[in-house]
C-alpha cells in the first residue's frame, strides 16, 4: 500500500505544482501591467522632446533628465537633500502617528474623553494645514524644527480619525461574543477591537503617509532654509532649469511610492499576526 501511496502523492503535488505554474504567471503579468502607463507617458516625452513638439526650454528630453540626475547623484547633492527630507518625513512622521494612534485610541475607547476633547478636535481639523505656516515659522523659525512640527500636523489628523472611526466601528457581534465568554476589558480591547480596527488604521498611516510627504516638500517650499529634495526644485526653478526640476519630480514620486509599499508590506505582517493569535 505505501509502495502506491507514494507515486499517488508525488502525483499529486505534481498536479498542484502544474495547477500553481499559470496562476502565478498570471499574478506576474499582472504586476507588470503598472508599468505600461509609466512607460508609454516616457515614449510620449521623447518622442515630444525628439521632434519639438514643445519648447525644448519648457519639456527637456528624457536623456538630459537622467543626465542631471547622474550629475547631481554623482555629486553627492542628490544624497544630502533626499537624507535631509527624509530625516524630516520619518521624525515628524513618526511624531504625529504616535500622537495620533494615542489621541485616536482615547477618542475611540473613552466616550468621557471623546465628550470633553472631541469638539475641539473637530474644529482643529478643519484648518487648513498651510493655514498654520505663519504661526509656525513665528513660534519655531524656518529650521528644521519648525518643518518637523508641520509634518507632524500633517501626520496627526488622518491618523486620529481613522484610529477612532476603527475603534467605534468595531462590530457589534463581536463585542457580544466577547461579553458572552466574560472577557475583561484589557481582553476585549486586545484581542476584539484592536484587530477589527487595524484596516482602518492602517488607512490613516497610509494617508499620513502621503500627507507628512507632501508637507516635506511644502514646508521646504514655504521654510526655504536648510536643503532638501524641495530646495533643489525651487533652485531649479529659480534657474530654469526643467531637468533638475523634472528630476526631482521623478525622486519624490519614486520615494513616495516606496513608502506606501513598504507600509503595505507591514499592514500584511500584522494583519497575518493578529490572525494567529
Amino acid at each position: 500500500m505505501s509502495a502506491i501511496a507514494a507515486p499517488a502523492r508525488s502525483l499529486d503535488a505534481a498536479e498542484a505544482a502544474a495547477a500553481a505554474a499559470p496562476v502565478s504567471a498570471a499574478a506576474g503579468a499582472r504586476r507588470w501591467r503598472g508599468l505600461v502607463l509609466p512607460a508609454v507617458a516616457v515614449l510620449l516625452w521623447w518622442a515630444a522632446a525628439q521632434l519639438h513638439l514643445v519648447n525644448s526650454a519648457l519639456l527637456v528630453s528624457p536623456a538630459r533628465v537622467l543626465a542631471t540626475g547622474w550629475e547631481l547623484a554623482v555629486s553627492g547633492r542628490l544624497w544630502l537633500a533626499l537624507a535631509a527630507s527624509l530625516a524630516r518625513e520619518v521624525t515628524g512622521f513618526s511624531i504625529g502617528t504616535v500622537s495620533g494612534l494615542l489621541l485616536g485610541g482615547l477618542l475611540g475607547l473613552w466616550p468621557r474623553f471623546a465628550r470633553i476633547v472631541g469638539p475641539s478636535f473637530n474644529t482643529f481639523k478643519q484648518i487648513s494645514l498651510f493655514a498654520w505656516i505663519p504661526l509656525i515659522s513665528v513660534w519655531f523659525g524656518l529650521g528644521d524644527v519648525a518643518k518637523v512640527v508641520f509634518l507632524s500636523l500633517a501626520a496627526l489628523v488622518p491618523v486620529v480619525v481613522n484610529t477612532c472611526d476603527g475603534i467605534r466601528g468595531t462590530p457589534a457581534a463581536l463585542l457580544e461574543v466577547a461579553r458572552v465568554y466574560g472577557y475583561t476589558r484589557r481582553q476585549t480591547v486586545l484581542e476584539v477591537v484592536l484587530p477589527a480596527a487595524v484596516p482602518s488604521i492602517f488607512t490613516g498611516i497610509y494617508l499620513a503617509l502621503v500627507y507628512s510627504w507632501l508637507a516635506t516638500i511644502g514646508a521646504e517650499y514655504l521654510l526655504v532654509a536648510g536643503r532638501g529634495v524641495g530646495n533643489l526644485l525651487i533652485e531649479g526653478s529659480e534657474h530654469f532649469q526643467m531637468d533638475m526640476v523634472i528630476f526631482g519630480m521623478i525622486v519624490l514620486g519614486t520615494v513616495g511610492w516606496f513608502m506606501n509599499a513598504s507600509a503595505r508590506a507591514l499592514e500584511r505582517r500584522i494583519a497575518r499576526r493578529f490572525g494567529r493569535a
